[in-house]
């Protein structure tokens, strides 16, 4: 059994390619299988909406690697009225496959849970456990961070601030 995860296609149809490993990279031991697939409609698009992520992106910054640059990946995602939330787990899933071929990266750590997330008088507030504060070296990740979860929320009309916590505290939390 294996599960292969990926963004839901556009189209109906696909080919699975399996390749043989060559290590050699004579022509002769190349071989593959193709599998010809037919995807689930789950969601059409009108049950579906677009949000984006922020990621840092080495391609797009001009100096490989500004604190806190980040650009806009968008990802479809399920109707719901909990879109911020939606976005914000998408944010913490990091960067897909496709996403990282194109030089998108987080400086969040994975495995980072959101433990609540509310939205009143254009403050969204949101409380992370513990997880996104390990191994935190650097000023510059501190940004990279902020940055990434400010900017993935701030795309939600009528939002003009963001709050971050970890287990309820402010106050010295996501320091170098």
């Amino acid at each position: 059994n294996a599960s292969l995860n990926f963004t839901p296609s556009t189209t109906k149809t696909g080919t699975l390619v399996l390749k043989k490993d060559n290590p050699s990279g004579l022509p002769e031991n190349e071989d593959e299988l193709r599998i010809p697939v037919i995807f689930k409609t789950t969601a059409s698009a009108a049950n579906t909406m677009v949000v984006k992520v922020y990621f840092g992106n080495r391609n797009l910054d001009p100096e490989g690697f500004s604190c806190g640059a980040t650009y806009a990946a968008e990802r479809r995602i399920s109707k719901t009225s909990a879109s911020a939330r939606a976005a914000l787990e998408e944010l913490l899933q990091g960067p897909t496959n496709a996403e990282a071929e194109q030089e998108y990266f987080t400086s969040i750590n994975l495995g980072v849970k959101i433990q609540s997330l509310t939205i009143a008088n254009g403050v969204a507030k949101v409380d992370f456990d513990a997880a996104i504060e390990q191994a935190v070296a650097g000023s510059c990740k501190v940004a990279a961070i902020k940055s990434q979860i400010t900017n993935t929320l701030m795309q939600f009309p009528g939002l003009k601030s963001v709050v971050i916590s970890v287990n309820g505290k402010t106050e010295g939390i996501l320091q170098p």
